[in-house]
């Protein structure tokens, strides 16, 4: 059986959305219970209640930023 790969989509002047099989950590390493979903919206404008989730919270308020793809530098290296 092959694992599907997660896919990360950031939305103009929205959230970012992750679809597939994924776990989400708050910074102690407990993890949300997400009840079965396979797609969730994270928030990218800082104001959802609902955090680190997405609410809808940036359409009401405005929130406007975009992102085009492109290539990352490479890293570098570990001293």
């Amino acid at each position: 059986m092959q694992e599907m790969a997660t896919k990360v989509t950031v939305f103009n002047n929205g959230p970012i959305r992750l679809e597939g099989e994924f776990t989400i950590q708050d910074p102690s390493g407990n993890e949300y219970g997400l009840a079965g979903r396979t797609v969730i919206s994270l928030c990218r404008c800082g104001l959802s209640s609902n955090k680190p989730f997405c609410d809808g919270t940036h359409g009401r308020q405005g929130f406007e930023s975009t992102c085009e793809a492109r290539e990352l530098p490479p890293p570098k290296p570990k001293v």
